[in-house]
């Protein structure tokens, strides 16, 4: 073999060996970027990047299973269910967790593969450890069918005519009157914010007239009439989710740690719900007072009492619960005191949530879950309370429960007549009230998923101008970073959320092409909890005047190879070229005065086309990059040349260290 040819295969296999560490480096830095997005919740951006990870040749374990969670975690449950199917193709021999198992089963379930659900569900059992929402499926093999049998029971569904385009939900029933709450607006919208220097409607208490409608005897349907606010429980912050006691002279209620000026909060600056109770004296509500299990550290809400009324049912989010949020209970004394919570324990509570308990004249509870079986959405069931614990809970199935959110259920079989909570389609808004028809003959007595109510709600404004900003995508996110709910932003760059589930900590997160995204966390844990007085999001634009402006685009020493988080911030640049196809810029890159000119301005012109050609890499067009040119020490921002290198300090080298990115052309 000649000298030559043994060269020849040296330098291939040279070649080969920088290609492989170019792609290593390429993925790396790309899945770096793809993973700090997603933890930032942009989930549509992380699963651009993750994609063009896999279309590289990465079809790693940590790559599918990101790419199944960010569509997920977004609720485009399709998507999602493609790439788990891929994920688990390609890896269920080895050791995958068993959270991507149920949110398998979970998304193939929500495009309505019951079967092929059921089966990955069951795959749990390999895990052996005890799975409630497995034991549930083993229980109930049959749920689908068991569960939409129920038609007879509960019948003349009607929408209520005081449901809002806001969320209304949580009636409570009284002789001929009820309770309920509503995020509705009082009078104009306008008029509103003028009434509250946070600008936006809260949850509040009403009362109203109970109307019942019959036909030849029988009846047709409820609904309810005269509105008036329950103004002397009402505060400036949520309130919700009132019970009275028989005798009318007592109320439990659920309200904002709020102290009559101001929100209280824990260490970590976040306002926990607590409930309270109030005295009806000379026709009004007063001696409002903290019960004594509340907590500054975790919320208490959701009040609801015992047949003989010497026991408080509630929901928390306190330490040593099942799931995110479990049902409790507390003996009432006397003098506002209240015996130390007890859970109600596995038998009614899961590895999810539990919330809006109600016990029935017939000692029965009804409570919704996402923890047990049920039809996809939030499902309402019930369980015969014992003397010792509680039967297994029952779904109450169609009508009551559908695909979506149902909860908030009430019944009074001497009326005949109840009410539930939900966001089904073909309602007036984020929650309506809908009253049913109780077939006394048929019920049967029967016990996964619920939300609590409140209205969470915000403005967005461009940070560099102060004014509203209209448009921008805002998504409510639960604890585990899943996309709840999304709204647009209106004219007036406002935004609420109804119904949002209990005892949860939440993320918001909003976002809009050409700005820098803005998030806030939150404990809700009953969307009363958030001091919407907080919600004002500042988007910073990507584009101010002729430039795309970002962070400043670091390299290591004497390198112009991209780092991490430049690239990060280069997909900033990315995201406005993609938003905006007519756009034509121009990069120039600069350096400090440090070290020889000469090779400042190698260094930089070297750094400017490494710019430039992530960008390519990242598909956008080179004829929409008119240049990319480096300037050296040319054009410092400061004093810091040659004759005062030594005076100036790292953080005034560091702002001549810079990319600044031109629009030529377009916008």
């Amino acid at each position: 073999m000649s000298k030559i040819l043994l060269n020849q295969i040296h330098m291939k296999k040279y070649i080969v060996i920088l290609f492989l560490l170019f792609m290593s480096i390429s993925f790396g830095q790309r899945k770096y970027a793809a993973n700090r997005y997603f933890k930032e919740f942009a989930y549509v951006k992380s699963a651009e990047l993750y994609e063009a990870i896999y279309k590289k040749g990465d079809s790693s374990q940590a790559v599918l299973s990101r790419l199944g969670d960010a569509y997920y975690l977004n609720s485009n449950t399709e998507k999602a269910a493609y790439w788990y199917k891929k994920l688990f193709h390609l890896y269920e021999k080895e050791k995958i967790a068993a959270a991507f198992y149920f949110k398998y089963a979970q998304s193939l379930k929500s495009n309505g593969n019951y079967k092929d659900s059921d089966k990955w569900l069951l795959k749990l059992e390999q895990f052996k450890s005890n799975d409630s929402r497995l034991e549930s499926l083993l229980l109930k093999r049959d749920y689908l069918e068991a569960y939409t049998e129920n038609s007879n029971t509960y019948f003349n569904l009607h929408n209520l005519s005081i449901n809002t385009k806001f969320s209304d939900y949580g009636v409570y029933m009284m002789a001929d009157k009820v309770l309920f709450s509503s995020s509705r607006s009082k009078g104009d919208l306008k008029e509103n914010k003028l009434y509250s220097w946070n600008k936006q409607p809260f949850f509040d208490i009403y009362e109203a007239k109970e109307v019942i409608t019959k036909t030849a005897g029988a009846i047709d349907y409820a609904d309810f009439t005269n509105v008036t606010s329950q103004g002397c429980i009402n505060t400036d912050y949520h309130d919700a989710s009132a019970v009275v006691t028989k005798d009318g002279k007592t109320m439990y209620f659920t309200s904002d740690n709020y102290d009559g000026k101001k929100l209280r909060t824990d260490k970590n600056n976040t306002a926990h719900l607590k409930i309270y109770s109030a005295e009806f004296v000379d026709n009004e509500w007063t001696n409002i007072k903290d019960l004594s299990f509340n907590s500054n550290v975790y919320s208490t809400g959701q009040p609801a009492l015992s047949k003989d009324e010497t026991v408080l049912y509630f929901v928390s989010d306190m330490p040593g619960g099942f799931g995110g949020t479990d049902l409790y209970k507390t003996t009432i004394f006397a003098n506002n005191q209240f015996s130390k919570p007890v859970n109600l324990g596995a038998e009614i509570n899961t590895e999810g949530k539990e919330m809006f308990p109600y016990v029935s004249a017939e000692n029965i509870l009804y409570f919704s879950s996402n923890g047990h079986i049920g039809l996809g959405g939030l499902d309402v069931f019930e369980s015969k309370v014992l003397e010792k614990g509680y039967q297994l809970p029952m779904n109450l199935g169609a009508p009551i429960n559908s695909m979506k959110n149902d909860f908030s259920f009430i019944l009074n079989k001497e009326k005949e007549i109840g009410y539930f909570s939900s966001n089904r389609e073909g309602g007036k808004g984020d929650d309506d009230i809908y009253s049913f028809v109780i077939d006394t003959v048929s019920t049967k007595e029967a016990a996964v998923h619920i939300k609590c109510g409140g209205l969470l709600a915000g403005t967005v404004v461009n940070e560099v101008s102060q004014k509203v900003l209209a448009g921008a995508n805002v998504q409510l996110i639960d604890s585990t970073g899943k996309v709840i709910d999304s709204r647009i932003a209106d004219l007036q760059g406002m935004f609420s959320f109804g119904n949002v589930a209990c005892n949860l900590n939440y993320t918001v997160v909003v976002q809009k092409d050409d700005y820098v995204s803005d998030r806030a966390h939150f404990l809700i844990q009953d969307i009363k909890k958030v001091p919407m007085t907080s919600l004002t999001f500042r988007l910073i634009p990507l584009i101010i005047d002729d430039q795309i402006v970002i962070n400043t685009i670091e390299f290591d020493s004497n390198s112009s190879m991209i780092r991490e988080d430049a690239e990060y911030e280069l997909e900033k640049v990315v995201s406005v070229l993609k938003a905006n196809t007519d756009l034509i810029i121009k990069i120039t890159s600069h350096t400090d005065a440090k070290g020889r000119r000469a090779y400042n301005l190698w260094l930089s012109d070297r750094r400017a086309k490494a710019t430039k050609d992530y960008l390519i890499s990242r598909g956008i067009p080179a004829y929409r990059i008119k240049s990319a040119i480096g300037y050296g020490e040319n054009r410092l921002l400061n004093e810091c040349g040659n004759a005062n290198l030594k005076k100036c300090t790292e953080e005034q080298h560091q702002l001549n260290r810079r990319s600044y990115f031109y629009i030529v052309r377009g916008k």
